[in-house]
C-alpha cells in the first residue's frame, strides 16, 4: 500500500473549465475560450479540449487524415508554418459519443509558446483541478543520506504534500553539504510550483548520481515557503524522519 494519496479520477472523465485558458504561438492568440473542458486521458491530470470557435483557425492546415481514439473519430491539424510533417499540433473531435466534446480541439501543449489560466502562466499541463498541494512548515528532523554519506539534516524542512506524489522534504540551504553536489543544467517545470532555477547531481561514494537535487528560487506565490530550498527525490536517496527510515517510494519520475 502506498503511503501517500493516488490520484481517483477515472479515465475520460469530462469536466468544465471554469478559467479562462488562452494560449499563443508567436505573436498570435492561438486560443482563447471561457467554454473549455478538462478530459482525464490519464489518471494524473486532464488536458484542455477547446471549442473550435474559441481557435484561430488561419494559424492551422489539415490533409484531413483521422484517427479513433477512446474518445472518438479526431482529424489531424498542423501549424501552417510547419505544414503537415510529423504528428499534429492539434486533433478536432469530428465524431464522438461525448457531446460535450464534439467540435472541440485537443491540442498539444507543446506546439504552442505560451499557455495561460486566466492570466498566470501554466506550464508543463493544465493543472489538476482534484490536486492539492499544501506547503508546510515542520520541526521533524530531516536526514538525506546516500551510500552512508550525509547530504543534508535539518530540524526546520518544510513538507510539500502533493496528491499522487510521495511527500517531498524541502530543506534550507545552510543545512545540505553541498561538497556533495554538482550544480547541472538541468531545468524542469512544474505547473503548481513554476520553475527549477537549480539542479544538482549528488556525489556519493565515488559515483555521481545524476539530477536528485532541485530548488525553485521563485516558485508560484501557493508554493512560496519553498522559495530557495533544496529537495531530494526520495525515490533515489534515503530519507530519516525523526530517524527512522522510510521506504523509497516508486514513481513515474523512478519507476
Amino acid at each position: 500500500m502506498s503511503d501517500y494519496p493516488k490520484m481517483v479520477t477515472r479515465l475520460n472523465h469530462i469536466e468544465p473549465v471554469p478559467r479562462r485558458i488562452r494560449a499563443v504561438h508567436g505573436d498570435r492568440i492561438a486560443l482563447d475560450s471561457v467554454g473549455a473542458h478538462y478530459v482525464w486521458e490519464w489518471a494524473n491530470y486532464p488536458q484542455f479540449y477547446i471549442p473550435r470557435r474559441d481557435v484561430d483557425q488561419e494559424l492551422l492546415v489539415t490533409d484531413g487524415r483521422t484517427e479513433e481514439t477512446p474518445r472518438g473519430t479526431v482529424q489531424w491539424f498542423w501549424l501552417s508554418v510547419t505544414g503537415v510533417d510529423g504528428g499534429p499540433a492539434a486533433r478536432l473531435m469530428v465524431e464522438s459519443e461525448h457531446r460535450l466534446l464534439l467540435d472541440t480541439f485537443r491540442w498539444e501543449w507543446d506546439a504552442l509558446d505560451h499557455w495561460y489560466e486566466e492570466d498566470e502562466e501554466v506550464f508543463v499541463h493544465p493543472r489538476n483541478p482534484y490536486t492539492r498541494v499544501d506547503a508546510l512548515r515542520s520541526t521533524r528532523e530531516v536526514r538525506i543520506e546516500l551510500d552512508g554519506v550525509e547530504l543534508a539534516r535539518s530540524s526546520s524542512p518544510v513538507m510539500v504534500f502533493e496528491t499522487g506524489l510521495p511527500t517531498r522534504y524541502y530543506l534550507n540551504r545552510t543545512e545540505v553539504r553541498f561538497e556533495h553536489l554538482v550544480p547541472t543544467d538541468t531545468v524542469s517545470s512544474c505547473p503548481y510550483k513554476g520553475t527549477t532555477t537549480g539542479y544538482w547531481s549528488v556525489v556519493a561514494d565515488g559515483a555521481v548520481h545524476e539530477d536528485l537535487a532541485w530548488s525553485y528560487d521563485f516558485p508560484t506565490r501557493q508554493l512560496l515557503p519553498i522559495a530557495g530550498l533544496v529537495a531530494f527525490y526520495n525515490e533515489q536517496v534515503d530519507v530519516f524522519v525523526d530517524g527512522e527510515l522510510l521506504e523509497r517510494p516508486r514513481t513515474h519520475f523512478f519507476g
